[in-house]
């Protein structure tokens, strides 16, 4: 499988990660979703605020949007967004809009193109590729927080794990087709391998 595959299937995995999360925490109650817990961020709304700021942080990096460290002006628990509902529709945009940027990459070239990533220190340079990975890497660190979180409240936490293999995709990909992401660019062939 060629590395644009391999960072296209990840950018579907992150995806479909998200929103099988997402759908979980709309059946909470708003109580539940903003009330106090132990982690990193100590709620729910803001774990989930958090993983879709990064994600634009580093899609605006990528994509050359100019607004860089300012982005996270918005991640003081004052300025975060109030509902569930807002967080996971900028959450799902901001997931097409990965979408549509790996589907854009056409190479090894493309991935290791270098872009600048500003930091609060100065600026730093990464491999298009190295900023891919580590972004839904980082989805899966806090994903990860919010599923342990939700075993405190009314909702189970979803399984998060059944993308990658064979077995599993088909369903993940419906999934993401009923939530509205585009699948006819995504073939399955019948050897589970991704083009």
């Amino acid at each position: 499988m060629s590395s644009v595959a391999w960072v296209r299937r990840f950018a579907r995995n992150h995806a479909w990660s998200n929103e099988r999360l997402h759908a979980a925490c709309a059946c909470l109650s708003p109580e539940e979703y903003v009330a106090r817990r132990t982690s990193f961020f100590p709620s729910i709304h803001l774990t989930l605020w958090h993983i879709a700021l990064v994600d634009e942080y580093y899609l605006d990096a990528l994509t050359g949007g100019g607004r860089g460290y300012a982005i996270f002006d918005d991640e003081e628990p004052g300025n975060a967004r109030g509902s569930h509902a807002e967080v996971r529709a900028m959450q799902r945009a901001l997931d097409r809009r990965i979408l549509a940027f790996t589907a854009s990459l056409a190479s090894d070239v493309d991935l290791a193109r270098v872009v600048a990533i500003q930091r609060r220190a100065g600026v730093e340079h990464e491999r298009v590729d190295d900023v891919l990975f580590h972004m839904t890497t980082h989805g899966i660190h806090h994903r990860g927080q919010v599923h342990a979180m939700l075993v405190g409240t009314s909702v189970a936490p979803p399984q998060l794990d059944e993308y990658f293999l064979a077995v599993d995709r088909p369903k993940a990909e419906t999934e993401l087709a009923s939530a509205g992401f585009d699948t006819a660019r995504v073939a399955i062939p019948p050897s589970g391998g991704l083009e």
